[in-house]
């Protein structure tokens, strides 16, 4: 997992890099203090203000350390035992059980629950799903998906930009058709690697979360119970209408909440651990597969498969 991880990230600076030198070489740009300013500047300035952006998106308000003392606890202890600083406590004002990380320098770490989360999670799957984003934390997760998550709307905006100047300008049409195409080659290319590295770093915060726990087989127990729950609950929000639509930032939560409806397809309300079971038994098609591929978030049936394993 973890070289598979290492290999998706460096693919992904690799490709973007060589990309972006091609461009402006190829332009009459190309020096290093131009792709170094372009890449790192946008990145770091994206992930400064990202936390407040995502704020605003979410509803996020810091928790109220009395009307919350005992998710206050759980997210200490935890933090302790994962050999971290405690983040700072949020809760998103969203009817969608749902939680993430997330932070820069400005705002220090912080991991968010949703109103929903806490409506319909027990304390146990509760603690679950907090170890999980803590494990986001432990890895950098939050860090490496801000940055990575931005390279590939850079080569969107150029290709764009090409196109449109190509439609323009008859005598350098051509020279521009073919940096907007390849922009777009590239674009897609990364958007895809970057969406199997969220995938992949999914899956390792879930065994984070499941290291936490007093055992391994409850570890995994918990968790699988609450993503089950979340999947479900989410899907019925959905199709009553009152689950808002999760604007960006999806790579954030635990679980991804536009994909809930096909997931929750053979879910049933028959007690937490047949919840699980079911899921579990269901088959993933070719139809899955390819869903997961534009997916942040892997196949909740092979997560949860995946979790049922490391209980055994």
């Amino acid at each position: 997992m973890a070289l598979s991880m290492i290999f998706t990230l460096a693919a992904i600076i690799g490709i973007s890099t060589l990309a972006f030198a091609f461009i402006l070489d190829y332009l009459g740009l190309f020096d290093i203090t131009t792709l170094a300013v372009l890449v790192i500047g946008f990145n770091i300035f994206q992930w400064l203000i990202g936390p407040y952006v995502i704020n605003m998106l979410y509803n996020v308000k810091e928790a109220d350390p009395v009307e919350h003392a005992e998710l206050y606890y759980i997210v200490k202890r935890l933090s302790a035992k994962a050999g971290l600083p405690t983040p700072k406590l949020m809760i998103a004002n969203m009817p969608i059980p749902n939680a993430f990380a997330y932070g820069s320098p400005l705002t220090g770490n912080m991991v968010a629950v949703t109103q929903g989360l806490l409506d319909v999670l027990d304390e146990e799957e509760i603690e679950a799903v907090i170890g999980h984003e803590l494990g986001h934390l432990k890895h950098r997760d939050v860090q490496v998906m801000m940055l990575v998550s931005m390279i590939p709307s850079i080569f969107y905006i150029i290709a764009r930009s090409a196109l449109f100047y190509s439609g323009r300008r008859e005598r350098e049409g051509g020279s521009a058709i073919i940096i907007g195409l390849a922009s777009l080659f590239v674009y897609w290319i990364l958007t895809l690697l970057t969406l199997h590295l969220s995938r992949l770093r999914e899956y390792y915060a879930d065994e984070f979360s499941v290291q936490l726990a007093p055992s391994i087989r409850d570890g995994a127990r918990r968790l699988a119970e609450a993503l089950a729950k979340i999947v479900l609950s989410t899907a019925k929000m959905s199709s009553m209408g009152i689950a808002p639509k999760v604007p960006g930032f999806k790579a954030l939560l635990i679980a991804d909440p536009d994909s809930a409806v096909r997931d929750a397809v053979e879910l049933t309300s028959h007690g937490d651990w047949r919840l699980v079971e079911r899921v579990a038994s269901r088959e993933v098609t070719l139809a899955d597969q390819l869903m997961e591929l534009l997916s942040t978030h892997p196949n909740v049936v092979k997560r949860i498969r995946r979790l049922l394993r490391m209980a055994e």
